[in-house]
């Protein structure tokens, strides 16, 4: 395999940074993959961080939003995908901490009412145990379910 330069590796990673944020973690894996040499990769990602073309903290501010809003996580499944991206507990946890309640609650109550309609039959336990289930599945914390799960007849869970 022949190795990737450093200039080469920061133009093509800093041209990947201009189409979307990106995490330090996945930079270093990619220029990993081109066989850059660990010197390299830590010149690179040092400029990358200097000239601010990647910042950790403001990809968890998006990344977070996102996961909320479209793919309808819960602040559980959101932690773990930050943490498995190598994300700090202190960058994460000051801004999983600043989403308000109600923005999980807006995003898991339609959730469970497609989910109902979709269980079988059985009995109201069995049904609420599948729809807790369902929840906890999707990263949600059991005070936000079981508010949820109790109150989804109610348009303002």
């Amino acid at each position: 395999m022949v190795e990737m330069t450093e200039e080469k590796a920061f133009q093509r990673l800093s041209a990947l940074c201009a189409k979307g944020e990106q995490c330090s973690y996945d930079l270093e894996r990619k220029m990993k993959g081109w066989g850059v040499s660990d010197d390299a990769r830590r010149k690179v990602m040092g400029r990358l961080h200097k000239e601010r073309y990647v910042d950790d903290k403001r990809y968890c501010e998006m990344f977070v939003k996102d996961k909320v809003r479209f793919n309808r996580w819960g602040r559980r499944k959101i932690e773990q995908a930050l943490w498995a991206k190598r994300i700090g507990e202190d960058i994460y946890r000051p801004i999983l901490d600043a989403v308000d309640d109600n923005d999980y609650k807006e995003a898991l109550v339609p959730l469970l009412r497609q989910k109902e309609r979709s269980l079988k039959g059985g009995t109201d336990y069995e049904r609420y145990c599948k729809l807790l289930k369902f929840a906890m599945g999707r990263g949600f914390t059991m005070d936000i379910i079981s508010q949820c799960i109790d109150l989804r007849e109610d348009e303002d869970c």
